[in-house]
């Protein structure tokens, strides 16, 4: 897989079946192993080890309803109620992050109304604090600890 602009983390691989598999300690399981998914694992580790996101407050491929449909967000981390804290949405190394991509992130806040937005494709990243009333965002220069987004969330 394409090294990332992320920290090394060191990450399960195993073959199963004749497919490359990656081990999600969110969901604790295998998932096949796909450009994206090498980007998702690797920031929901570096939200878990460097931003102090605790573990048991990430969801990876969550599931949600939008327009009458099934939808999966890439990671939402929550705060400690439960509420959505930070959406990620992620990409191949290879997919280029245009306007499509935060549209597709604004899309999902929609239902989420999480209060920052993160667009990655683990070589590019934007982190945004979102103003749900407005329905604007500002773009932040690095994304805080999970203590500072809490504090920062009203």
């Amino acid at each position: 897989m394409d090294p990332l602009n992320l920290p090394s983390y060191s990450l399960r691989t195993a073959e199963q079946d004749g497919d490359r598999v990656i081990y999600d300690p969110v969901r604790q399981t295998y998932v096949r192993l796909t450009p994206e998914e090498w980007v998702r694992q690797h920031f929901v580790q570096y939200l878990i080890q460097e931003l102090d996101v605790p573990a048991g407050l990430v969801a990876t491929e969550a599931t949600f309803q939008y327009q009458g449909q099934p939808w999966r967000a890439d990671i939402v981390a929550h705060d400690r109620r439960g509420a959505p804290l930070l959406l990620v949405e992620c990409k191949a190394p290879s997919v280029s992050i245009r306007q499509d991509t935060f549209d597709q992130g604004a899309r999902y806040n929609l239902v989420l109304d999480a209060p920052y937005l993160v667009v990655t494709n683990g070589q590019e990243h934007y982190a945004c604090r979102v103003d749900l009333d407005a329905q604007d965002y500002a773009f932040l220069d690095d994304l805080p600890p999970y203590g500072e987004l809490l504090s920062r969330r009203s």
